[in-house]
């Protein structure tokens, strides 16, 4: 077992995508987010442009992301469903110019085995399925073939429908069950456990109570054995922990990241990657000097 810097004991958990591995267990890794959309809900728009996207990407990782996230349909609730030659489109030459420019590891956000499959080859690493790998059934195929990476998330319905008065007995317990289905079915299905991360999916199917007794409880997610993606940036529910609106909650995207960091969040998925660094790495600064002086 691994010393983590907040109070409890984490283990070094292994994550490998394509021939690479990463150790995780400390200082969490940071995704930066790129959405090459029209209508996402923080950024809709300004990264449409491929050289505007190509260009954030290197923004990003020259910040210290540590894996870049490029995303061509929006999952915000009610966000209407694309094409996948829409979707690859907008994503894979994006892709594959990053790419050849920067070192730092790509995921392609998509549900499309498609869309997945031409990101893969055009040089990304990781697919990120916000439906845990189930909307298309050619999706467990494409990436045990590619020994991709996987990030398997857990959502209540469809982005259509998934904010629809989600209801829980117990959400946290839920969002487990269903994790642990996914795991065995993707081992299943040839996609070995070290190369899965899971995300429970904050905002997606989830009041602000959800999403907040998620977060309250990462360690129970813990019990699964594999890494745990945090994707909190910029939603909705935290300008309900601040009572302001969504522009005037920015600092709450950070407050929650080293939160969460605390708590055992292994990735955290954002989209201002140098604010949050350097909170975390503050944060991490003070409890080392604390734990020095210790007796």
């Amino acid at each position: 077992m691994a010393s983590s810097i907040g109070s409890a004991e984490l283990p070094r958990l292994i994550w490998s995508f394509g021939e690479r591995s990463w150790q995780l267990g400390d200082f969490p890794k940071l995704m930066g987010i790129v959405n090459v959309t029209p209508d996402s809900f923080s950024d809709g728009g300004q990264f449409l442009d491929p050289a505007r996207a190509i260009e954030q990407c290197q923004r990003l990782a020259a910040e210290g992301a540590d894996l870049l996230d490029v995303g061509g349909e929006s999952t915000r609730p009610g966000a209407a469903a694309i094409e996948e030659e829409v979707e690859i489109r907008r994503v894979v030459p994006v892709i594959t110019e990053v790419a050849k420019r920067v070192s730092v590891p790509i995921s392609v956000d998509t549900t499309k085995a498609a869309v997945a499959e031409r990101a893969l080859d055009g040089g990304a690493l990781i697919v990120n399925d916000i439906s845990g790998l189930r909307f298309d059934s050619r999706m467990l195929h494409v990436c045990a073939k590619a020994r991709a990476g996987v990030i398997c998330m857990h959502m209540q319905g469809t982005p259509q429908t998934m904010q629809i008065d989600p209801r829980y007995a117990d959400v946290v317990g839920e969002v487990t069950a269903f994790l642990s289905k996914r795991l065995v079915a993707l081992e299943k299905a040839g996609i070995e456990r070290e190369r899965v991360v899971i995300d429970p999916g904050i905002g997606f199917g989830k009041t602000p109570d959800h999403n907040l007794t998620i977060l309250k409880n990462i360690s129970r997610l813990r019990a699964l054995g594999r890494p745990i993606l945090i994707g909190h940036s910029r939603k909705r529910f935290l300008a309900k922990i601040l009572g302001r609106t969504l522009d005037e909650a920015s600092a709450a995207t950070i407050g929650v990241a080293v939160a969460a960091a605390l708590a055992g969040a292994d990735i955290l998925r954002v989209h201002d990657v140098r604010a949050v660094r350097d909170a975390l790495a503050a944060c991490w600064a003070v409890l080392r000097e604390a734990r020095r002086e210790t007796p």
